[in-house]
């Protein structure tokens, strides 16, 4: 290896994201049919980040969103998310990953129109699982987009598995993997309900650890085709994320309300919605 790009390598990567931001599949797409993006909203978010960094331009953002109803609906007649073994199966793998990338697309167009400098990073080049969990992403061009200014841009995507063959994993298992090696200081999971809501339909303002076990018989599957396990595993997962980072603050809120991204980005006092931390 020449001496000038080993150095290059071992730079340090520099200030970790101040946000990992998802826009939630059903935020951004009707997830009771097929293959539906929402346009307006996925532009209108993509304006209030633009805002949030008119104001704020030293904001390091990584930004993810769920594959809705594109990816789910592609991979729900292949049980994707199970196993790839068949031929017919990796077919669906295929068609799985053109689906998520068509929505990527989207948002990437909508993002850059709005003059945010995002780049699409496709997680199924390098991502792999065992067991369907994510062992491996290689992160190099994540952090190199950060130190030149630009915002990440991953998604809910399939990846192989040496277990199952294939596997999808969510942008929550992309978030978890990026934790620990990019450390970010919030992140914002943007869903199309006001938070999680219990029993009686009231927001739960904060969840720990040790509210988990109560929560199991509240938590519930998302409505529409969801192939990644609904609101329940979203929550376990950041709870257990949390535990492992004490410093880090996640936030289950809505993203339907216009200008709230933008107000939460330059301001993380007050944010409605669902609080995780660790106890």
């Amino acid at each position: 290896m020449p001496a000038d790009q080993k150095t290059r390598e071992l730079q340090p990567p520099g200030r970790p994201p101040d946000f990992f931001i998802k826009l939630g599949g059903a935020l951004i797409t009707d997830k009771t049919q097929p293959y539906t993006a929402r346009h307006e909203t996925i532009a209108r978010l993509a304006r209030e980040v633009r805002q949030a960094l008119a104001a704020a331009p030293e904001l390091r953002l990584l930004i993810g969103h769920g594959s809705g109803s594109f990816g789910h609906w592609a991979a729900h007649p292949y049980g994707t998310r199970a196993g790839v073994t068949t031929p017919a199966q990796w077919r669906g793998y295929a068609q799985v990953a053109a689906a998520a990338a068509r929505l990527n697309r989207i948002v990437t167009d909508a993002f850059l129109q709005a003059n945010v400098p995002v780049l699409s990073l496709q997680p199924s080049a390098s991502a792999r699982c065992h067991d369907g969990a994510l062992q491996h992403l290689d992160i190099h061009p994540i952090r190199a987009a950060l130190s030149h200014g630009l915002t990440p841009l991953v998604y809910g995507d399939v990846a192989l598995d040496d277990v199952r063959g294939g596997a999808i994993i969510s942008t929550e298992d992309i978030f978890v993997y990026l934790t620990d090696h990019l450390h970010p200081a919030h992140i914002l999971l943007l869903s199309e309900v006001e938070g999680v809501l219990a029993a009686n339909g009231l927001v739960i303002p904060r969840i720990t650890g040790a509210d988990l076990p109560t929560l199991q018989e509240t938590l519930s599957g998302s409505a529409g085709v969801d192939v990644t396990g609904g609101m329940e595993d979203k929550v376990q997962r950041m709870v257990h994320l949390a535990q492992r980072h004490p410093g880090i603050c996640v936030h289950i809120l809505t993203g339907t309300i216009p200008g709230l991204l933008t107000r939460v980005l330059l301001d993380t006092t007050n944010v409605p919605g669902t609080r995780i931390e660790r106890d």
